[in-house]
């Protein structure tokens, strides 16, 4: 009886079955007493699974692995490893479950070493080959960025992989969005046995809607043979998550059509289609579907039709169910309905729905804070804003670029500019959002000349905040960049003058070749640019030393299928004087138009005299 309420998160009745069960004595068996307290954790109540865990006379491996998943279901993931360990202290043995649970811990701090080292306890506790521990460790090496580099590790050592470790690197390139990767482990899936394992499909399936590849994921669900439930979910999901509503719905019909169940997943993915597109109709059918499935005060679907509403402008409907879940409150649920009634304008009932969830001792998290001060944006309410900028310090969230943003915002929109500038001076990492928040902050405020120059000021921080993405990307790719792709980077930062990037490329181009004169002439260019002449001379002398010469420049074209091939300076052309007397005309033609030739950058012997520059120029141009 425990166990049915535990699976409906019934708080209420799980108390009186509790009631029922002290008179009897069934709280001092340990497998009632298991029940309890996972039911205790599952309503989250972790506190009350936590004192009726401390009162068990007697506790097995199941009461303290029911304990530790309820701190990790809670959220209370360093809580759970301090009991992992308590476990160990006292003897007791470890189920694959405890493992699953502690590994998940791991994965939430991104705490990779420590991962590792419950890997290795479970291989010596005999979980080598066990399916729920090998899965939930891929779960923790692919949320902690390290999953892939360990299957190419696998791959590299001979040992082969399985459906289980091939499932965890397609998760791991849907984590970190790598298609590319993706393909590759694909053509390896296609060349092996497990081609049709319908769990290795709907991995597959997962990573290429996570990439936002719904054309090879679209046709990868119509050629599978078997499909589940986590099938249909994974090509619901993948279409609901980049923005195609539309598609979503039409695939949850036919998944109905298919005669397939939708579980809490499915209604997650279809709720949020129809407040995306703002179909309410729609959306309330999916919610008496919900109602009568019985998943009505389930967390995950209570909270995503308490969005819909929100998002549908139905924020009084919203506001009554999310006063029935009661016990199922989530803090997707409060913020659906501060952000619902922030949207509808009333600024008001978003500050007191806060302070009503803040007296409830809910944690409000980066998104309520940010929500909130928006409104106090909209109220010029400056001594609330503040204060919960005070509170954002206190929870240490002003790194959070969404938070640094609306308080980028919030100030100037409260008259306060000062405030605003250094809000922005501190941010630690701007977006667009931000940018514009201070941007449209002095234009309001009638300072124009603050506002071109901040917006001068975003254009040269935003190019030279794309190369730094570029080479954080070549860093990230799960094969070595080659010659060409660091020629390539070293030309992007030509074109943007980022002189520190291009040191970067330089050094790595020149450890694959170190006599790759194009790395030293582009690198000499870029000092040039930015006006550090004494780079220039040095990487002049550099060159001089190593013997290297600029290569001359040469272009060819084919006229009436002869080939004719010109070098820079090229005395040997059979119609050289031909060319060079049109050349002359060109130059001449050039000059009367105000053309003035830039002698800044080009590259020079120490014996180059100055009065032939501008004939080097002529022959290169």
């Amino acid at each position: 009886m425990v166990t049915i309420e535990c699976r409906l998160m019934n708080y209420d009745v799980g108390i009186q079955v509790h009631g029922l069960a002290v008179p009897k004595g069934f709280d001092h068996d340990v497998v009632s007493g298991s029940a309890i307290l996972d039911m205790y954790a599952k309503c989250r109540k972790l506190g009350e699974s936590l004192q009726f865990f401390r009162e068990m006379p007697e506790r097995n491996c199941v009461s303290w692995s029911a304990v530790i998943a309820g701190c990790v279901q809670n959220e209370e993931l360093v809580g759970g490893l301090e009991l992992f360990k308590e476990m160990q202290q006292e003897g007791v043995g470890i189920s694959q479950s405890t493992y699953a649970s502690v590994l998940r811990s791991c994965a939430g701090l991104s705490a990779v070493r420590l991962g590792a080292q419950f890997h290795a306890h479970a291989i010596k506790a005999g979980f080598r080959s066990d399916i729920i521990v090998g899965t939930a460790t891929l779960d923790m090496y692919a949320k902690c960025d390290y999953a892939f580099q360990v299957f190419r590790l696998l791959m590299k050592s001979g040992f082969g992989f399985d459906d289980i470790s091939l499932s965890g690197a397609f998760s791991a390139c849907a984590m970190m969005k790598g298609y590319l990767a993706g393909i590759q482990v694909h053509g390896l899936a296609i060349k092996s046995i497990f081609w049709t394992d319908v769990c290795v499909a709907n991995a597959i399936l997962d990573m290429y809607g996570k990439c936002g590849a719904l054309m090879e994921a679209h046709f990868l669900f119509d050629e599978m043979e078997i499909r589940d439930a986590v099938s249909w979910n994974a090509i619901i999901a993948a279409y609901g998550q980049n923005g195609y509503e539309e598609a979503t719905l039409s695939l949850f019909v036919w998944m109905l059509r298919w005669g397939m169940e939708p579980d809490d997943f499915t209604y997650g993915s279809v709720l949020k289609a129809c407040a995306g597109r703002q179909a309410l109709n729609c959306g309330m059918e999916v919610h008496n579907r919900v109602i009568k499935s019985g998943m009505g005060f389930d967390l995950f679907v209570g909270s995503a039709i308490v969005d819909m509403y929100c998002k549908c402008a139905k924020v009084e409907e919203a506001e009554k169910l999310h006063d029935r879940m009661e016990e199922q409150q989530s803090m997707v649920s409060w913020n659906a309905m501060i952000s619902g009634f922030s949207s509808a304008e009333k600024s008001e009932e978003a500050q007191k729905f806060f302070s009503r969830m803040l007296e409830m001792g809910v944690k409000p998290d980066s998104f309520t804070y940010a929500t909130v001060l928006d409104t106090c944006a909209n109220l010029a309410t400056v001594g609330l804003g503040k204060q919960i900028h005070a509170q954002i310090i206190k929870h240490e969230l002003q790194s959070d670029v969404f938070i640094s943003s609306t308080l980028v915002d919030m100030y100037s929109k409260c008259g306060n500019m000062q405030d605003s500038r250094l809000m922005f001076d501190k941010s630690p990492k701007r977006d667009f959002v931000t940018w514009n928040a201070l941007i449209c902050g002095y234009a309001q405020h009638g300072l124009g000349e603050e506002a071109l120059r901040v917006f001068d000021e975003m254009q040269v921080e935003g190019r030279s905040g794309q190369v730094s993405h570029a080479l954080r990307f070549i860093h990230e790719m799960p094969f070595q960049a080659d010659d060409v792709i660091w020629r390539t980077l070293l030309s992007i930062c030509k074109m943007h003058g980022a002189v520190e990037v291009a040191e970067e490329a330089a050094n790595s181009l020149l450890r694959l070749d170190p006599h790759d004169s194009s790395a030293y002439i582009l690198l000499s260019n870029i000092y040039a640019d930015a006006g550090m002449w004494d780079q220039v001379s040095k990487m002049r002398r550099v060159m001089k030393c190593r013997g290297m010469k600029k290569e001359p420049g040469c272009s060819w074209i084919e006229v009436k299928s002869n080939l004719h091939m010109f070098l820079v300076g090229d005395k040997a052309h059979p119609r050289r004087e031909q060319i060079y007397e049109n050349l002359d005309l060109l130059l001449a033609e050039m000059k009367w138009a105000g053309y003035v030739p830039d002698t800044d950058f080009v590259l020079m012997d120490e014996d180059t005299e100055g009065e032939h520059v501008e004939e080097l120029i002529s022959c290169t141009s």
